[in-house]
């Protein structure tokens, strides 16, 4: 029986997210580009020098970190407990980490909150992505935004590679991707020291009518739409990503 580490709950992402295949496998993630994207968001939307910023979805912080670095006052949030207990190894006066889920709203007020690298969309209910909608627009100052970077469904079933491997660190990483039921899946098995392992990714697959309709529902205003981490325009069929800010 291929192992899912965790069979207590039935969320693929409080389990696939905890365990440290998650993190070998996606190592290779460009950084340089995600702190590009950092840099261009946080001119962009003007932020006061030592605004309140969370991170939803933090991982194990690289994100939050860097954030920090520019000089705001980072809370990294994340569902993960093992990402958690990593992150706070880097923590200080101005960068805290928290175990938090995020259809929950803060107790304190954010002048930005970033949901990045499509941290959204993997609840089995409908329900909980606008729920947690909601919960952003709760957590925010007055004059506070929020920023959902997303993928742009579109461009990725246009461009989706069906099968592929993937070696990192000696593991090969067996992966099927495939549309079903409007959500994106992605179908992973490895093997690791004699153990067999499979893990599912599942996310929905939200496009920028179905965020738009959510947001009506919320009352949030969408502000802006860009469609890279260099904040172009969004175009439907072209763009690699959906980025949307909102008050």
């Amino acid at each position: 029986m291929p192992n899912s580490l965790n069979p207590k709950t039935h969320n693929w992402f409080a389990s696939w997210f905890d365990t440290p295949y998650y993190h070998i496998l996606y190592k290779e993630r460009n950084y340089r580009e995600a702190q590009v994207f950092m840099d261009n968001l946080t001119h962009y939307l003007n932020l006061p020098e030592k605004a309140k910023v969370l991170d939803l979805c933090c991982g194990k912080g690289r994100h939050a970190i860097y954030l920090n670095q520019l000089g705001f006052d980072v809370i990294g949030a994340d569902l993960s407990e093992n990402s958690i207990a990593e992150a706070n190894k880097n923590q200080n006066d101005s960068l805290h980490f928290q175990v938090h889920d995020m259809r929950e709203k803060f107790e304190d007020k954010f002048d930005a909150i970033f949901n990045l690298f499509t941290s959204f969309g993997y609840f089995e209910k409908d329900e909980d992505n606008l729920t947690s909608l909601k919960a952003m627009q709760e957590s925010l100052t007055e004059h506070g935004f929020a920023v959902i970077d997303f993928m742009n469904v579109n461009q990725v079933i246009a461009n989706l590679v069906p099968e592929e491997v993937k070696t990192v660190d000696g593991i090969e990483f067996h992966i099927k991707r495939y549309v079903n039921d409007g959500h994106i899946y992605k179908e992973i098995d490895f093997e690791d020291q004699g153990e067999k392992f499979h893990f599912t990714e599942k996310v929905k697959a939200l496009t920028l009518k179905d965020f738009e309709a959510m947001m009506e529902e919320a009352g949030i205003y969408l502000l802006d739409i860009f469609g890279d981490y260099k904040l172009k325009k969004f175009h439907k069929t072209e763009s690699e990503r959906l980025i949307m800010i909102f008050k």
